[in-house]
């Protein structure tokens, strides 16, 4: 039986009660959002994986009732922060106020205080704003008045950026954007799923309130299940050789495309492919990792870790395409 060292292995009872939850937050979703398979996927990694998602796409295409409904799936507590350049570190983490009864400074929590933070619009906020915002992403607490508050237990943020509107906003450095665990692009929906969207509307679908299908408890449950699926060695040592490929891609993929590379991913990668694999195996039924999550999570994983320069634009090339060089230059286990 495979187990992770130091950790007992996931019995066949732990596996379905864990199915059981995702299928039910997998069923509410749907009944809300229209098709965006791919985000629900996702999302629902990111939440096994304790991590957090980017997510770019032109208004309109649901983001923020996608995360609301998620959060309302669970049971959780959701807010929603829009990103403006005046926008203050203190508005976000919370600020000490003095009251003047008692002549004494109370402290009042900020939206991220919350379960799940929508965060729309990042590139809209300062510099010194979305540092403050990752800063709480990354040590899970904010620190006010000299004194820590450790934010709520599960806490994902899903980041928003419009590639349409650059006026105005602020470039999250690469070294921020690391941070998160995925970045997840939304398309257009199809014609019928946008037919879908607008009879949902007409029937007030979305006006109803999301009914709990499952507890903040079943997601801290999730999530310790998660770290209990099998990663065997074959499979960290095939994640640490796209890695490495990424930074020596001319060796592997030719110079021509390899050129187009200005940085490749930091170990930060192979940290995040084994984490969110192991989210995935368990979205689909298993206690183990294959080849094949690997491979699914590619882009989402990799879309915004290796670096383009401005070369890349000019030609039409993507990080997706790069990626997939990469992904056939090595060989799957």
């Amino acid at each position: 039986m495979n187990a992770v060292p130091g950790r007992a292995p996931i019995t066949k009872d732990e596996l379905a009660r864990g199915g059981q939850v995702i299928r039910a937050v997998q069923q509410s979703f749907a009944s809300k959002v229209v098709g965006q398979a791919d985000l629900l996927q996702s999302l629902l990694v990111a939440v096994l994986a304790n991590g957090h998602v980017l997510m770019e796409s032109v208004p309109g295409l649901a983001k923020t009732t996608a995360a609301a409904t998620l959060a309302r799936a669970v049971d959780a507590t959701f807010h929603r922060i829009q990103c403006t350049p005046d926008l203050l570190p203190s508005d976000i983490v919370g600020t000490q106020i003095y009251d003047q009864h008692d002549g004494t400074f109370r402290t009042q929590l900020g939206p991220v205080h919350a379960n799940f933070v929508l965060l729309d619009e990042i590139n809209r906020s300062s510099a010194k704003t979305q540092s403050a915002m990752l800063e709480a992403m990354q040590e899970r607490q904010t620190s006010i008045g000299g004194e820590s508050h450790p934010l709520p237990k599960p806490f994902l943020v899903l980041a928003t950026q419009n590639p349409i509107e650059q006026e105005g906003t602020y470039t999250l450095p690469e070294a921020q954007l690391d941070r998160f665990l995925l970045k997840e692009i939304l398309t257009y929906p199809s014609p019928t799923e946008e037919a879908e969207i607008v009879r949902r509307i007409e029937s007030g679908v979305f006006e109803s309130d999301t009914t709990p299908v499952a507890s903040v408890a079943d997601v801290q449950y999730l999530q310790e299940l998660t770290k209990r699926v099998y990663v065997d060695q074959a499979i960290v040592n095939y994640v640490v050789q796209l890695m490495y490929v990424t930074r020596h891609a001319k060796d592997y993929i030719g110079a021509q495309l390899a050129g187009y590379i200005e940085y490749g991913a930091s170990p930060r990668g192979s940290i995040a492919f084994t984490q969110a694999t192991r989210a995935l195996a368990l979205v689909r039924g298993r206690d183990y990792v294959i080849p094949e999550d690997v491979k699914t999570l590619r882009h989402s994983i990799l879309r915004h870790r290796i670096i383009l320069g401005y070369e890349a634009e000019a030609d039409g090339v993507t990080s997706e395409q790069v990626v997939d060089a990469i992904f056939d230059a090595v060989r799957t286990p």
